[in-house]
């Protein structure tokens, strides 16, 4: 079994508001919403050796019972937000930074108080100095208070299991992430690779601070990490959350669900 886990908030639209709408495919009509964009949202839960990795944080949405979501589906799993050691953040765009902070009664108080946070410098001031709607301050004002947060330059390690890498592309200072442990090698790459089917795909989003930067990193992962059996984790995919390359017949490679090989 593989000890990763999607932790799956839902299915959504995104328009130039950039607002995210619930959008139920078996439902709605994608031609009700034009100039969107579709999208799931999967953070993902890692086991590994010296405690549970979280990669990004979700949109922050609450349950009925006012629970924070991401709290709650690592619950589900089994788990406490306690238990989280590593908080990894390819970037800070607030569908990914939404459940670092759990706000209850107006008081915002940071969601893994255990963990260290793991964010690029330049993202970080990047994010301060923006007034685009894509970032959310009052987030980042609760994180600097916590004395969780990590800021970091360029490529390091943060221990021997995880790895962090300056790839641009998507933000000026995203970042993805290797993480070895278990005898598997995962690799979070954020918006940089945010659905398995642009691995295919010779794809320049204009929605990215440097598209073709983006495609031409799309194209080294899995040039390197199809033949290392990489466990790709896909944070906006829709036909899959998680991939591992599987060799076909002609000598190419196919992307497989992990969990069921």
């Amino acid at each position: 079994m593989i000890q990763a886990y999607s932790l799956f908030e839902g299915s959504f639209s995104v328009d130039a508001s950039k607002k995210f709408v619930p959008f139920d495919p078996k439902v709605d009509d994608p031609k009700s919403r034009p100039g969107s964009l579709f999208v799931h949202v999967h953070p993902f839960l890692i086991e590994s050796s010296n405690g549970l990795i979280l990669c990004d944080a979700g949109l922050g949405f609450r349950t009925e019972n006012d629970e924070l979501l991401i709290h709650h589906n690592i619950r589900k799993l089994g788990y406490e937000p306690e238990d989280v050691k590593y908080v990894l953040m390819s970037h800070l765009h607030k569908d990914h930074t939404g459940g670092l902070v759990d706000f209850k009664n107006g008081v915002g108080r940071i969601a893994f108080p255990e963990a260290e946070y793991v964010i690029q410098r330049g993202e970080w001031e990047n994010a301060y100095a923006s007034d685009s709607p894509s970032y959310r301050t009052e987030v980042f004002d609760v994180i600097q208070r916590s004395g969780n947060l990590n800021l970091v330059e360029g490529d390091g390690m943060v221990n021997y299991e995880i790895r962090y890498e300056l790839n641009g592309g998507h933000t000026e200072f995203h970042q993805a992430f290797h993480i070895e442990t278990g005898g598997e090698h995962f690799f979070f790459g954020g918006d940089v690779l945010p659905e398995p089917e642009e691995l295919f795909k010779n794809f320049i989003a204009k929605y990215d601070f440097d598209g073709r930067a983006s495609r031409d990193k799309r194209k080294e992962y899995w040039k390197q990490g199809a033949p290392e059996g990489w466990i790709y984790l896909f944070y906006h995919g829709k036909s899959l959350a998680m991939g591992k390359p599987k060799l076909k017949e002609d000598g190419s490679y196919m992307l497989v669900d992990p969990n069921e090989e």
